[in-house]
């Protein structure tokens, strides 16, 4: 993708917001002299390829890559994977692309109705308020919660992570001829933000709460449902846990430090055993501008977290978002927000106790003794990975008894060792490093500073973690690591990790005894990502492998009900690796361990998102966010229209409802 900057309202020169959440993940604010993931990998799996390790196997397997060319149908004849489908063909071009044998319909599209009186869509007149009583934009997490125990019937709950203004305002963007580094080059350039403009910004991140149906084999809308809700950057919002009351989370339009309005930034997310909905708070620290002293108390805190980041003009218009004005809500953000969908009325909270960094989502497991354990990646170069053990135990029969389980528990990080081990490190108040002496003053200070205490505790730097998935049927955790290309040549050998690391690995973690709620676990690597048939990449997917299967940068995943994983990804391009994004099917067991095939590919500038299913795993939920994102693209001239493919209409993010024709499980021969 070529570069493109954007007019700021202080004609300074900004990229688009996608490359610039992108470059804010890839720099790493991690100054700490804590070991990499690579190191760890370096020093693990190189001496232990000399001892004929399967995994060592794989990586000479596929730097000759005999089979990484063959077609779906012949590499079938040589495994035996979990996954019965025709694989599509890997490429770029306008529109999306399924499996034969499935539907992929559009559900929802930003701008459609949530409510039977929201306004109809208006791409030339649009307003705060009519947005925030329609579909958000770039829809990221997808989560299906069942009314009635019913598959075909629940609440589909659906992050709004960020907006893309060029492509979604109409006569805001045009592309001009600019001077960089002495070479004229075409960008693209923004107007001025106005505040009418921010504010519709703000009405389309959040979320969305809303009934839907299948009738005569098809997903549909209930816009008179009475749980349909949208969730914005203003919504208010209850700050519980640790740090709710804390001086460091008052600020002049709440001197309590207990309510706070609006999320933003959710990317990823959860699902709870009772029913609520968890939003993710991810790159919360581009909605912030304005300066602080170095000197100043919270400075070298949201320094570690890339605070201000700048890319919004919302200071411009709300002090809250200044940080020279009011330091303190930088604080109230960045936290997992969870939101009861069965009642409209009520107020969300931001858990505390959960921590305070970029997390990518928050994916959760009841464990064997009650317990509820969450996991969530630290989504930036060289962060970390977390899990949450709540101190209570779920009650399946009272679901009030549930409703704050996540208030009180124990946040760990992990320290991933070279001998296969990992350790989850508690961040406690007073224990270890986490003293006053250290500025760690109380448990509110260590979960505020969740970065800072993980970083004095030693945890290990990984690879831009994002999703983290436990599989309630194998007891097997699996983290998807992006990418990195900050690696150095001397931190590897020809074995692994690999030097500028552009397409990313899967590490699967097995919890001891299937207990998820284990300070010690075990780890290994699933697979190492990018073109098997180019052996300086050092993929290892499985020579069975197609040359359409293979993928890079794996970001989120989904487990389905028969405990199968599928993967999802962000980065992938013409330039990258001559596809678009989308979903693989990725086998973990036996003889296909490794094995990936292609199910899903989104439209030419789209990011894969989402994917969930419902409980009987014969829908596949998935969401493509920031399509037609490619290139010099303006709201005039994007890099596609899909998915109305209408010219009076724009590109719009949306969710895609996937269904095997004829019924029957996805992923599965006709037999199923």
């Amino acid at each position: 993708m070529m570069d493109k900057y954007l007019g700021s309202t202080d004609e300074t020169e900004i990229k688009t917001l996608t490359e610039r959440r992108e470059e804010l993940e890839d720099i790493g604010q991690n100054c700490s002299i804590n070991p990499t993931m690579g190191d760890i990998i370096n020093r693990r799996f190189s001496r232990r390829s000399f001892l004929g390790g399967s995994l060592a196997v794989a990586a000479i397997s596929t730097t000759v890559s005999p089979l990484a060319l063959l077609t779906a149908e012949e590499a079938r004849a040589n495994g035996a994977s979990q996954f019965d489908f025709k694989e599509i063909e890997a490429g770029v071009d306008e529109t999306h692309h399924v499996a034969e044998g499935y539907d992929a319909d559009i559900l929802l599209r930003w701008g459609d109705k949530i409510f039977l009186d929201s306004p109809e869509f208006d791409p030339l007149k649009q307003t705060a308020e009519a947005q925030s009583r329609q579909f958000g934009y770039n829809n990221d997490y997808v989560g299906f919660i069942p009314l009635d125990d019913n598959a075909d019937h629940g609440l589909l709950v659906v992050n709004h992570e960020y907006t893309n203004a060029e492509i979604m305002f109409p006569n805001f963007a045009r592309v001009e001829k600019v001077m960089e580094d002495g070479k004229e080059e075409e960008k693209v350039v923004l107007g001025d933000y106005t505040k009418d403009l921010v504010d519709i910004e703000m009405a389309a991140h959040g979320g969305t709460v809303i009934e839907i149906r299948k009738v005569d084999g098809k997903w549909q809308p209930v816009l008179d449902g009475k749980y349909n809700r949208r969730i914005t950057a203003n919504t208010e919002m209850q700050i519980s846990g640790p740090a709710a009351g804390h001086e460091r989370m008052k600020t002049p339009s709440d001197p309590t430090g207990m309510k706070v309005f609006g999320t933003i930034n959710n990317c990823a997310g959860g699902v709870t055993a009772w029913g609520t909905y968890l939003m993710a708070e991810e790159n919360f620290n581009g909605y912030f501008g304005g300066e602080l002293a170095e000197n100043h108390a919270e400075y070298q805190q949201l320094k570690r977290l890339g605070a201000p980041g700048g890319q919004y003009a919302w200071s411009k218009f709300y002090d809250r978002f200044d940080v020279s004005k009011e330091p303190n809500e930088a604080n109230r953000f960045g936290w997992i927000v969870e939101v009861d969908p069965f009642d409209p009325t009520s107020v969300p909270k931001k858990r505390t106790a959960v921590g305070r960094f970029k997390h990518e989502g928050c994916e959760s497991i009841v464990n064997k003794d009650g317990r509820v354990v969450l996991y969530s990646g630290d989504d930036e170069r060289y962060d970390y990975v977390y899990k949450f053990v709540t101190k209570g135990t779920y009650n399946p029969n009272d679901r009030a008894v549930n409703m704050d389980l996540l208030d009180e528990g124990t946040l760990y990080v992990a320290k991933f060792d070279e001998d296969g081990t990992v350790t989850w490190m508690p961040l406690i108040h007073g224990q270890g490093p986490l003293t006053s002496e250290n500025g760690f003053a109380s448990q509110a200070d260590v979960l505020i500073n969740t970065r800072l205490a993980a970083d004095a505790l030693g945890a290990t730097k990984m690879d831009r973690p994002e999703d983290v998935q436990p599989n309630p049927k194998t007891g097997k955790v699996y983290v998807m690591l992006t990418n990195n290309t900050k690696r150095k040549e001397e931190e590897a050998d020809a074995a692994n990790p690999r030097p500028n690391n552009a397409f990313g690995h899967i590490i699967e973690i097995t919890e001891t005894d299937g207990d998820f709620a284990s300070t010690t676990s075990r780890w290994d690597i699933l697979l190492k990502c990018g073109d098997p048939s180019i052996a300086e990449v050092g993929a290892s997917f499985s020579t069975a492998t197609t040359k359409n299967g293979w993928f890079g940068m794996p970001d989120n995943c989904a487990i389905d009900a028969d405990g199968r994983l599928w993967v999802s990804t962000d980065g992938n391009s013409e330039e990258q690796t001559g596809r678009t994004d989308g979903v693989w099917a990725v086998d973990t067991e036996g003889e296909a361990r490794g094995t990936s095939k292609l199910f899903f590919r989104v439209p030419v500038g789209a990011e894969m998102c989402g994917p969930t299913f419902n409980p009987t795993s014969d829908t596949f939920f998935l969401a493509v966010q920031h399509p037609g994102d490619a290139g010099l693209a303006t709201y005039e001239q994007p890099a596609t229209r899909w998915p109305d493919f209408r010219d009076d209409m724009p590109v719009r993010p949306a969710v895609v409802a996937v269904t095997k024709q004829g019924g029957g499980k996805i992923g599965y021969g006709e037999s199923f």
